[in-house]
């Protein structure tokens, strides 16, 4: 969700020219970190171990679930950092060009005319080449083909980093991706309702320099940082509204996946236990410029949405179990409310009452 800020500037510049989207997937191409050195032979051993992790996965997961999706929807692509930066390019665009229809009309403010698309483009590439050395698997969720992303020089070099059994970690990560392709193929409704918030939260943007700035300062004056960090600070109330309601559904999704590649315990994964509390480890240990950029792209957010969803999903299935849980995949008035997530005894309340 932190991306959704690098389109504030431009949305009322026309669609055509909203964002020079070559420019950014070949600037974050170009500036995305080289991957660990591995012969080509390497290379396709650890193509084809992801792709059978993959499949591995599928059955685990809808065990533990109790959701089924469409096998035949079931795409894995083993790619590197520059078909993530592509993907996430394209699946940008997808999810801002409707909107920017929406906004060519309105009348471009100072800072929409002085950022322009291509210096949009670059920040955009910047961004995206940085977060390319971190992710390790991504469902494409917004349009596309819905397939699950395993970003190999990533998944590889994690797994050297921590010290974890290479076949274990490449499972594991599998299982938290076919989560996600679970979620998004057995309910049916989540995909539109995902994109319609975030549709939401930009159109409520504020494109009036002035008064963006005054909030920033006024923010920085009573020492508030937001919740997605020092960005956040120029969102409008209505923004920061649907972004409760978002980081809500994220925390769910996040949550939900971790618990899932958790609990299919040492049968499925034998070393799952050593593999939880090294990565738990590493996710939260940074270096001062790694720190940094965390916290201003808003992903400090980001690892607290794992750790605050997976509390909510355990919580509630303590109480119903886990048939009940899935009473949150009934319509989006059952997804937990943004107070809910840390109060899962309300959800329960209110959803089985």
């Amino acid at each position: 969700m932190h991306l959704l800020r690098l389109a504030e500037a431009t949305y009322s510049q026309g669609v055509s020219d909203l964002v020079d989207w070559q420019l950014a997937r070949s600037t974050g191409i170009r500036l995305a970190p080289a991957g660990p050195l591995a012969s080509r032979v390497e290379v396709e051993a650890v193509v084809r171990q992801l792709r059978r992790a993959s499949e591995r996965a599928v059955g685990p997961v809808m065990d533990v679930t109790g959701l089924e999706a469409p096998f035949d929807e079931h795409r894995t692509v083993v790619v590197g950092r520059p078909e993530w930066i592509s993907s996430n390019v394209g699946q940008f665009q997808t999810a801002i060009e409707p909107v920017a229809h929406l906004l060519r009309d309105r009348e471009p403010s100072a800072v929409a005319q002085a950022v322009g698309s291509r210096v949009t483009a670059v920040q955009m590439g910047v961004v995206l080449s940085w977060l390319s050395g971190k992710v390790l698997g991504q469902f494409e969720a917004f349009g596309g083909q819905g397939r699950l992303l395993l970003v190999a020089p990533n998944i590889v070099h994690a797994e050297t980093q921590l010290g974890v059994d290479a076949t274990d970690f490449r499972l594991w990560v599998c299982l938290h991706e076919e989560t996600h392709r679970v979620q998004f193929g057995a309910v049916t409704w989540l995909s539109d309702h995902f994109t319609s918030e975030v549709h939401a939260y930009l159109k409520a943007a504020d494109l009036d320099a002035r008064s963006a700035i005054s909030r920033a300062v006024s923010g920085l004056r009573s020492g508030q940082r937001g919740s997605g960090g020092l960005l956040d600070l120029v969102q409008t109330p209505e923004q920061r509204a649907v972004l409760d309601r978002l980081t809500a559904l994220m925390s769910l999704l996040e949550g939900h996946a971790d618990v899932v590649m958790d609990a299919v315990g040492p049968a499925v994964v034998p070393t799952v236990e050593t593999i939880r509390a090294r990565f738990e480890t590493r996710r939260h240990q940074a270096g001062t410029l790694d720190g940094a950029l965390r916290r201003l792209l808003g992903l400090d957010a980001k690892l607290r949405q794992y750790t605050d969803g997976a509390a909510f999903v355990r919580g509630v299935v303590e109480r119903v179990g886990m048939s009940g849980f899935n009473a949150v995949w009934t319509s989006p008035d059952t997804l937990p409310l943004p107070k809910e997530i840390h109060d899962p005894a309300a959800w329960v309340r209110r959803v089985h009452a």
